[in-house]
């Protein structure tokens, strides 16, 4: 008697279950999307590349709405896309009203070395990094190919905002350097200026007469990249015309590694500064 009020206990509760089971509804499922993802043929590069593309909350509401642009190098979904893309929704939704609603590009990478890289004359920097020294096509691939592609598909604005870090950094700063009107804000963060015994910093940069934000950041990331950060940030202040404002930021407690997410927000605050 006592084994059948168990087994009959034990069915009840399955028969509960199953009834409980059977009035949840599910719901179809959908893909999370932020942006779209494109590719490009270049002629310049003599490849297919991989475009990310961020698109803001309204993009889909405001037909007429046109937008700045902002072009992230490392901006493989894998590396630093995702939560760039975050930090510009953030700092774009009206409470916070850091900076204006902005497409964000993430160029996904292929060959970082090769790209993000002008020629050396630095043995070591030969055998470490044998692909590298092909900066020159990629800024013309930025210039001649993206640029005009992002303008032709999508409603931008004429401003343009380039981040880099680390040999994205020694890119920017590049750019900076040889085809400053290329972009209007710089967010420049540990860059490798050390690449080829620090010979960009002894180059003379081409003036321009647009207006640039120039914001330079670096971590406690060692002699090496902290002076050479320094530098750099001394020879454009050194340099400084009416026309430019530039920024230093220095990150005690963050490294190589983790620098990069607070240093482009402080720039993204001091940059555009909507709220005032």
């Amino acid at each position: 008697m006592k084994l059948k009020t168990i087994t009959t206990a034990i069915m009840l509760l399955i028969a509960i279950q199953l009834i409980a089971q059977s009035n949840i509804t599910t719901t179809s499922k959908v893909p999370l999307s932020i942006g779209e993802t494109t590719s490009i043929k270049s002629k310049i590069l003599d490849e297919n590349r991989v475009i990310n593309v961020y698109l803001p909350n309204s993009y889909a509401q405001d037909s007429l709405k046109t937008y700045p642009v902002i072009y992230l190098l490392d901006g493989s979904i894998d590396e630093d896309f995702i939560h760039i893309a975050g930090l510009v929704q953030f700092g774009s939704f009206s409470w916070i009203n850091m900076l204006p609603e902005s497409i964000v590009v993430g160029i996904s990478n292929v060959d970082r070395k090769r790209d993000f890289t002008y020629p050396t004359t630095n043995l070591k920097d030969k055998k470490d990094f044998p692909t590298t020294g092909k900066s020159e096509l990629f800024i013309n691939f930025l210039e001649i190919e993206l640029q005009p592609f992002i303008d032709q598909n999508y409603r931008t604005k004429n401003t343009k905002t380039i981040i880099g870090q680390s040999l994205g950094g020694l890119l920017a700063t590049e750019i900076l350097y040889k085809k400053p009107d290329l972009f209007d804000n710089y967010i420049i963060i540990s860059p490798s200026l050390w690449w080829d015994d620090d010979s960009l910093l002894k180059l003379k940069a081409k003036t321009y007469t647009t207006t640039k934000n120039i914001y330079v950041g670096v971590g406690k990331e060692g002699d090496i990249m902290e002076t050479a950060a320094a530098g750099l940030f001394k020879t454009l202040k050194s340099n400084k015309k009416d026309n430019t404002r530039l920024y230093f930021g220095f990150f005690e407690d963050l490294n190589h590694g983790d620098t990069l997410h607070l240093a482009v927000y402080d720039a993204f605050n001091l940059i555009f500064n909507t709220k005032n």
